[in-house]
């Protein structure tokens, strides 16, 4: 609170929020979808420190690509040292969480994470170009930051396929939504968009989900919301939706997103 203060009082003109957190309202869902669902089904004492590392990392991105970018350009100016003293405080966070994972975690647990590392790389130099919009950075970004289900559930005592079946689950759930919402907001606002394409990446989900459930890897509560998800992305770019504001999108995006998170809960707490 007194270093958040102290900003505050440095730097009256610096609009602290763009800085402090995310701007993309949508980036929260990606980072909490995921962790609450595997924290609800496969919760550890590690899940703690496991999450608690995730959150400050995620925090960390927008202090950073602030940073980066004003150093990339060679500048030094009041959100420079304001997203620096931002970057610090939610490091803090980070180490914290990192320290906690390094005393009651075993290594193999975060498997996940090497494998995502590239895509975490790619992500940091997206924001720092200032690119971070574009569609491939956000893809890549929804699966590095949905692969802490699988840690998580790793640390809970699941096996390896059924860790990364958890994640499969929460990638499929993203990469369409992020699709949907961009073609969406683009039909709305009478531009160019692409039915087919959000139409496929629905129909895929759906049918590795199916792939899944039809393994034991996902419950069949699961897989019937993936059928909502599927029916929702084809009404909405067909001429029989209602037509809606941006907001309204994003509000139904998350509602789309907590109703995931709870079939899964439910699915595999009473196997259905």
């Amino acid at each position: 609170m007194d270093a958040g203060n102290s900003i505050v009082k440095n730097y009256p003109k610096v609009r602290l929020r763009g800085i402090a957190l995310p701007v993309e309202h949508g980036a929260w869902g990606f980072l909490f979808e995921p962790m609450l669902a595997a924290v609800a089904v496969a919760a550890s004492f590690s899940s703690v420190w496991i999450s608690l590392t995730v959150i400050g990392a995620f925090l960390m991105r927008q202090p950073l690509k602030i940073f980066l970018a004003d150093l990339r350009a060679k500048r030094n100016l009041p959100q420079t040292t304001a997203a620096l003293k931002f970057l610090l405080i939610y490091g803090s966070i980070f180490g914290v969480g990192f320290l906690g994972c390094l005393a009651f975690a075993r290594i193999e647990f975060f498997i996940p994470f090497v494998i995502v590392a590239p895509l975490a790389l790619y992500q940091i130099y997206s924001d720092a170009s200032r690119r971070s919009r574009q569609l491939l950075p956000e893809l890549s970004g929804s699966i590095a930051i949905s692969s802490s289900a699988a840690v998580i559930a790793l640390a809970g005592g699941w096996t390896l396929p059924a860790a990364l079946a958890l994640w499969g689950i929460f990638a499929a759930r993203l990469i369409p939504s992020i699709l949907y919402v961009r073609n969406r907001l683009n039909l709305e606002k009478g531009k160019p968009y692409s039915f087919i394409a959000v139409f496929a990446a629905n129909l895929a989900a759906l049918a590795a989900v199916g792939l899944l459930t039809a393994n034991g890897l996902s419950p069949k509560l699961t897989l019937f919301m993936f059928g909502v998800l599927f029916w929702r992305a084809v009404v909405g770019l067909s001429p029989f939706r209602r037509k809606i504001k941006a907001m309204k999108i994003g509000v139904w995006e998350v509602i789309y997103g907590l109703l995931t998170v709870l079939s899964v809960i439910l699915g595999y707490h009473f196997s259905i």
